[in-house]
């Protein structure tokens, strides 16, 4: 049971990572310095990128969820 979380809990993770890297940069971080922010700053906000946040956001608590429960089960 333990190993099957475990391998959920990668692929999560992974997911995680790869959502949060498809966001469009706001401000002046790496984005901008490499020439990102310009495109972002004309786009606006579409209904893409807000479907993105959502799903980033459903997927970081489900990723906090099997956090917290595999915690519990490796205690136990």
């Amino acid at each position: 049971m333990i190993l099957a979380f475990g391998i959920l809990y990668v692929l999560v993770g992974v997911l995680t990572i790869t959502l949060v890297l498809l966001h469009s940069g706001r401000g002046g971080g790496l984005s901008d310095m490499f020439g990102g922010g310009l495109g972002a700053a004309a786009a606006g906000s579409t209904s893409m990128e807000r479907n993105l946040d959502r799903l980033t956001i459903v997927v970081g608590l489900v990723f906090t969820f099997l956090t917290v429960i595999l915690a519990f089960m490796i205690d136990a």
